[in-house]
């Protein structure tokens, strides 16, 4: 009987591409990989540290495990493992917990897969994370998240990401050309390119600061890349996304006019406070650049609340800095002090209570910024590609400039390009559309 092992992924796009390759080790060993929520021998539970939750959620992942099968052997790799290795060593349940340079090399950490008395833990010091896994997840059969880039040199005082993954890297170009024709040739219509600081790419490809290659470089690559529909950029750096990258997309084959660009806050005092490497002008310049090429696009931003020092007034130049801004969406993290960073130590903490209001108001602006943005797109043409699940009845999907549409369920339609109308906004804020014609790729 072959050994079965479940995974579980905390966090960004990027854990989720390396659970997949981690995964598929598993596979090439053996394995049968099932769902989670099944029976397994083994569990792997891929950590996050951004956030006070994800913290707190592993715990209750491990029981969740520990109900399927109190015997199975559970493993923890990622963020939170490199941080914290003993803590999570220390909850009931777990028997190895791997590091950041460990992780890629877990089949090579498991022998018989018995219960060990005490977590077991194989950590390095974060200086030695200085070589680059290549990877890509494919989450279901629409898209696919491509690593390119790994680690951070920035000294922002509120992240642990760097003391969490180490210094700045990226794969070779050709490395990534070849897992997006891997990905390609399982018929997946759509990459999105995932990192730590994308923008970055190019830098550590040979172990050094040099850069080989530029992230405009890297995208002019991929768009030459057969069998790809859409290339999405994920998150990229205000500062690292440059006019020509702009200009590049707005023209390309397969990149699509869709954004997603870090924030953090509206008051120029907060950002040099966090240690950001820009101001609210260069913001204002990357929007309207965007705007100038691509009126259509979609263009999503970050912003942390109650952030220490972060007064009623500075919250307020945030909030109406993002209200005049011509953008779609927001995600909003509320501030969590981390261990081992500089903001934690800093003075005029904002109380919790103030932050949950202030995260509220940026939420419904969020809201706000979403359905003008759904408006203004009613009645253009655009393609959508249709995602796998039967959601109550009806299938949703993404067009380009990622607007979520929605379509009663039609098994036929998953994983397939089509040419569509936009025509109104449903109660539970989707967009309705007509079909314009046949389907534009199977």
């Amino acid at each position: 009987m072959k050994k079965k092992v479940a995974f579980y992924t905390l966090g960004c796009k990027l854990n989720f591409s390396e659970t997949s390759t981690i995964a598929r080790s598993f596979v090439d060993e053996g394995f049968d990989r099932v769902d989670f929520a099944e029976a397994a021998d083994m569990y792997v539970i891929n950590t996050c540290s951004v956030t006070e939750n994800a913290d707190k959620r592993f715990k209750s992942i491990v029981k969740q495990a520990q109900k399927k099968n109190p015997d199975a052997f559970v493993a923890a790799v990622g963020c939170y493992a490199q941080l914290k290795p003993e803590e999570l060593a220390a909850v009931d349940g777990v028997d190895l917990v791997l590091g950041a340079t460990e992780k890629f090399k877990i089949t090579d950490y498991i022998n018989d897969l018995s219960k060990n008395d005490f977590g077991e833990v194989h950590s390095c010091e974060i200086e030695e994370a200085d070589f680059y896994v290549g990877s890509y997840a494919i989450g279901d059969r629409t898209r696919a998240f491509l690593k390119v880039q790994d680690g951070c040199d920035y000294k922002c005082t509120y992240c642990t990401i760097p003391l969490a993954r180490g210094i700045s890297r990226s794969d070779t170009l050709e490395n990534v050309l070849k897992n997006a024709a891997e990905i390609s040739e399982k018929n997946i219509k759509e990459i999105v390119l995932t990192g730590v600081n994308i923008g970055d790419y190019g830098k550590g490809e040979f172990g050094n600061k040099k850069h080989q290659h530029t992230f405009l470089e890297l995208v002019k690559a991929l768009d030459t890349v057969d069998g790809i529909h859409r290339l999405r950029i994920s998150s990229i750096e205000p500062n690292l996304l440059k006019n020509e990258t702009i200009d590049f997309v707005s023209k390309s084959n397969s990149f699509v006019p869709h954004f997603h660009i870090p924030l953090q806050s509206g008051s120029d005092a907060i950002l040099k406070l966090m240690r950001r490497r820009y101001l609210t002008n260069l913001y204002i310049d990357r929007v309207a650049k965007i705007r100038e090429v691509m009126p259509h696009a979609c263009i999503g931003v970050d912003v942390i609340v109650g952030f220490p020092g972060e007064t009623e007034e500075h919250f307020l130049e945030t909030y109406h800095f993002l209200n005049e801004l011509d953008i779609s969406y927001l995600h909003v993290f509320t501030y969590s002090e981390r261990d081992n960073t500089v903001a934690a130590d800093m003075e005029n903490a904002v109380p919790k209570n103030v932050r949950a209001k202030r995260s509220k108001m940026l939420r419904g602006l969020s809201v706000k910024k979403r359905r003008a943005f759904y408006e203004s797109q009613l009645g253009s043409t655009r393609t959508v590609l249709f995602e796998s699940e039967n959601k109550e009845g009806y299938i949703t999907g993404f067009t380009e400039n990622y607007v979520k549409v929605k379509s009663p369920w039609n098994p036929e339609l998953v994983n397939t390009l089509h040419t569509i109308q936009l025509t109104e906004i449903d109660e539970d804020g989707l967009v309705r559309f007509d079909f314009v014609k046949t389907e534009v790729t199977v």
